[in-house]
């Protein structure tokens, strides 16, 4: 040893306290002293390195979300639990705790390490949703699952160091447990086939609107996690339904309706069944005049002239004969006028057809599809198109069914008081008369 170095020990030695518990003060003092400054230069080194190459390799987004995560605060927490590790041994007079403190300074370290990792993944998490490749996988479910591994992984781990038991043997225990373990865990490992079936079929992706009526869920996915997916229903509550429950029950997805680019209107309007009749020549010649049913009606017309031509003289009678009905032209004219419409996807399924007759009228159903997908766009095509036709019924000589109302009783039953007491006066009268012509 050099002669500086001998001087220097000699002096501090000479400078050091000779009782017993203030040499161990001091020296946890100076232990502690050095955990730190070795932590503030290892957070220093690996923050500068850790932002330069993640800023020159163009993922400045992962920088700051593993500072947000606190993934570099919790990797050098762990630095001054390894550095008491390490010299807890060289304290003196502190054999005694030298094993205790040695294991929890260690089991920290590893805590740290592992909270650290976990934050890594929460970054990822932060990073990838914020690409487009987020709208139609969703990853939370599989980083959920890594934070569980890495959690047993961490408990295994720190109870081995805790009782001085290698994690092997820590493993081989847990087969026994294996049994408990399933039931304990059977949500989660439920939920796990689940969300990677879903994931790996695109079954499900963030921003789809489902319908599920068992579980009032009736809205747009908002977050698919490992155990549970949330809904925004909408009337703006939200509804969460376990995972597992989306791949063993049936749910309504109608992500492929607005990836079609058309909406499908299907509703019916109700013509009262007394209204419908056969449409007289002039009824016929007025009704041509419409643009929508002029080529309808001018082709019609002709097929039953000739239609009736050919039965000769049984034509006479008006049963026998083909005519036209006002129900059958309100179909005609209701398809021509969806054709023409150009809020109306052209290129798919579109009809109008009568259904059975029922109670409460004939139902005529309009089948076709909407060129936008919009919530309210639809609506209001829709509006505009019933409002039309329903309009367009006097015309035809067609009401649309409606059941009696309580102003409709009233109504009735004022008429049938004015009619009884109108018969009344009427028999007083001629009670009167009668009268009148008896001899006193």
């Amino acid at each position: 040893m050099p002669l500086e170095w001998e001087e220097l020990v000699t002096q501090l030695d000479t400078h050091l306290p000779r009782e017993a518990w203030a040499q161990t003060l001091v020296g946890i003092g100076v232990l502690i002293l050095i955990a730190l400054f070795i932590q503030w230069v290892v957070a220093r080194v690996v923050l500068l390195l850790a932002h330069r190459v993640l800023v020159l390799s163009g993922r400045g987004d992962w920088d700051k979300a593993l500072q947000r995560r606190r993934a570099y605060q919790n990797l050098w927490y762990a630095v001054p639990f390894a550095v008491v590790s390490l010299g807890i041994g060289l304290v003196p007079h502190v054999e005694r705790a030298v094993t205790v403190v040695g294991r929890l300074a260690h089991a920290g370290a590893w805590v740290c390490v592992f909270v650290a990792f976990s934050g890594v993944l929460s970054a990822w998490q932060d990073t990838y949703s914020a690409t487009t490749r987020a709208q139609t996988r969703s990853i939370k479910g599989y980083i959920q699952i890594s934070k569980l591994i890495l959690m047993a992984v961490c408990t295994v781990l720190v109870l081995s160091i805790l009782i001085d038991r290698s994690p092997l043997w820590m493993i081989s225990g847990l087969g026994a447990l294996s049994a408990v373990l399933l039931l304990v865990f059977k949500d989660t490992l439920l939920s796990l086939v689940a969300s990677t079936q879903l994931t790996s079929n695109d079954m499900l992706r963030i921003g789809d609107w489902i319908e599920m009526p068992q579980s009032n869920a009736d809205g747009f996915v908002k977050d698919i996690a490992l155990h549970t997916v949330k809904v925004q229903n909408w009337d703006n509550t939200v509804t969460t339904v376990p995972t597992y429950k989306l791949f063993s029950e049936s749910y309504r997805n109608y992500r492929h309706m607005f990836e079609s680019g058309g909406r499908r209107i299907k509703r019916t309007m109700r013509v009262d069944a007394a209204s419908v009749r056969f449409l007289t020549e002039e009824e016929s010649q007025r009704l041509m005049c419409f643009r929508l049913l002029h080529d309808y009606l001018h082709a019609k017309t002709h097929d039953i002239a000739q239609a009736n031509q050919t039965m000769g003289e049984l034509a006479s009678v008006p049963a026998n004969r083909r005519r036209l009905t006002n129900i059958g032209t309100l179909r005609a004219y209701a398809l021509a006028y969806l054709k023409q419409n150009q809020e109306v996807r052209q290129d798919m399924a579109m009809m109008v057809r009568m259904m059975e007759p029922t109670s409460e009228g004939i139902p005529v159903e309009v089948y076709c599809f909407t060129a936008v997908t919009a919530w309210v766009e639809y609506e209001r095509i829709q509006g505009d198109i019933f409002d039309h036709l329903l309009a367009i019924l006097p015309e035809l000589g067609l009401r649309l069914y409606q059941q009696p109302s309580g102003a409709d009783i009233g109504a009735m039953g004022s008429y049938l008081r004015e009619g009884a007491l109108q018969s009344a006066l009427a028999s007083s009268a001629e009670r009167g008369l009668t009268d009148a012509k008896m001899p006193r």
